[in-house]
């Protein structure tokens, strides 16, 4: 989604899922600017009212007009930003800013605000600023109703062209890309209670302040002020656009009440098949996915893998750490042939690497899969929870980068998961027993193996494996390995599998969850 003509960042389907999500939230008639206002302003501004805020309940958020709620999505489509009104757009700045308009699938307005050295100004809403393109005829209001968003861009694959870089649209929700690519997983500000049976909160940024970046700037910073019924937070983005763009992440978070199930710096994303999950799957495309694992850096370096997958009920798994390196959503396969699809293009949405700054200390990385039945929904999340809950009105610092690209790099003779793939293991007798075959090559595909083929171990919380072989793949300069599963009886296995080369080189190792269908 690159350029600068179109109004809605998000696909309408997922548009429609983060407006279902914030239905959830108590509205209000919409007020005069609260937070981002014209005056003085510093990096501490924010968290002060942060702190100040969580001295308080929960407000309902403001609400736009009934008529822009009521609109349909290509009415709400009609509505554009014009690009000779983006920030900075008559300057030799290297970013410029465009506004989202309420409305539809957004429907709670946030306050923005530029800051220039240490002042701030307020942007007013203006029905200027935007443009209703036929046959559409959409009266826009006049008053001040502030913004549901904003966007900036910037040249980043030619320099003539202002590609969209970043989005913050929809309550915590954000989203970027790297250099060549197309949006598609998400990030947050934070998760709230996910998979909590009495359900999930969602905070939502409220305000916005952005700094104005220099002629020869590169970076751009923008800060937001986060807020929910359990807790208050001040953020400050500092993004950096290339190959792989970066977002050095700060925050610190107020707690209202006692928190013993948050994640930080969540990664949402969707999962619908592949070629190792396919059951009951009639598509010409042999993938659909904006993710296809779970890749971690634990605190004693060792890389794990996990596949994806779309489960036929809620899973959650928890990996316990202590002190993360790394861990993030990926987008391995970049292989169009995989995916099949002109449209989406699948092979280039980003991956998203959390590296935290600082020692995060003991928790664990949580990932939930939500069954899904269409790739119109985000069903994929990841985040790491700390071990100990966060007490009121006490607050909390954290801090990390985020890189949207093509993941972590590793060294180039480590040993990587290219693809996991599962079928039923006797093809002459159908029964329970499943085959798996897994395939590893290094991270630079030319990288000499050793002539000896290294060690497996391969272990099953239930059922019974057999077969295990390890191969060489000439077709990949890597590994195949390859194991049957008997699940006698059980609807759930735990599986993980480690190799052991002999000249010692580093291999990830595999972990996946089996469950009956």
């Amino acid at each position: 989604m690159n350029g600068s003509s179109g109004n809605a960042s998000l696909s309408p389907n997922r548009q429609r899922i983060i407006a279902l999500l914030l239905c959830l939230l108590p509205m209000t008639a919409l007020a005069d600017a609260r937070f981002a206002k014209t005056g003085d302003f510093t990096r501490d501004q924010v968290t002060k009212m942060a702190r100040e805020l969580a001295e308080s309940s929960f407000e309902p958020l403001p609400e736009a007009p009934e008529y822009l709620r009521e609109l349909d999505y290509d009415e709400y489509r009609a509505i554009r930003f014009r690009p000779d009104k983006a920030l900075w757009a008559d300057s030799n700045r290297p970013y410029r800013m465009q506004l989202f308009h309420p409305g539809v699938y957004f429907n709670n307005p946030v306050e923005i605000a530029v800051v220039e050295g240490n002042k701030a100004t307020h942007l007013s809403y203006s029905p200027d600023l935007f443009t209703v393109e036929p046959p559409a005829t959409i009266q826009l209001p006049q008053e001040d109703i502030g913004f549901a968003g904003l966007r900036l861009h910037t040249p980043l694959n030619k320099p003539d062209i202002w590609d969209e870089l970043v989005v913050f649209q929809g309550a915590s929700y954000f989203r970027s890309i790297g250099r060549h690519q197309n949006y598609g997983l998400s990030a947050r500000g934070l998760a709230v209670k996910t998979g909590a049976p009495e359900g999930e909160e969602f905070p939502v940024f409220r305000a916005f302040w952005v700094e104005k970046p220099s002629d020869k700037a590169n970076s751009v910073v923008v800060h937001a002020l986060l807020d929910s019924e359990s807790l208050t937070g001040a953020y400050r983005f500092t993004i950096r656009p290339g190959d792989q763009t970066m977002m050095d992440v700060e925050a610190t978070l107020f707690p209202r009440v006692e928190l013993d199930n948050i994640g930080l710096a969540p990664g949402t994303s969707m999962y619908y098949f592949s070629q190792s999950n396919r059951q009951g799957i009639d598509d010409f495309r042999p993938q659909v996915h904006d993710s296809d694992g779970l890749l971690m850096v634990n605190g004693r370096g060792e890389r794990i893998w996990r596949p994806l997958a779309n489960p036929s009920e809620l899973q959650i798994s928890a990996f316990m750490d202590t002190s993360p390196i790394g861990f993030g959503l990926m987008q391995r396969d970049r292989d169009f042939a995989h995916y099949q699809d002109l449209e989406a293009q699948y092979e280039t949405r980003p991956s998203l690497w959390v590296e935290p700054v600082g020692d995060w200390g003991e928790g664990e990385v949580v990932l939930t899969e939500i069954p899904t039945n269409a790739e119109i929904h985000d069903n994929i999340v990841a985040f790491w929870k700390p071990a100990t809950p966060l007490e009121p009105q006490q607050p909390f610092s954290f801090a990390y980068r985020l890189s949207w690209g093509n993941g972590p790099q590793a060294s180039p003779d480590t040993l990587k998961v290219l693809s996991t793939r599962q079928g039923r293991a006797n093809i002459a007798e159908p029964g329970p027993e499943r085959l798996f075959v897994i395939d590893y090559a290094p991270v630079n595909e030319s990288a000499a193996l050793p002539e000896a083929l290294p060690e497996a171990t391969l272990n099953a919380s239930a059922g019974r494996t057999s077969n295990l072989v390890v191969r060489k793949n000439p077709k990949t300069n890597g590994y195949r390995v390859s194991f049957q599963l008997d699940p006698q009886d059980a609807d759930l296995s735990e599986l993980s599998l480690s190799l052991k080369l002999p000249d010692q080189r580093q291999a990830e190792a595999w972990v996946y969850r089996w469950t009956a269908e």
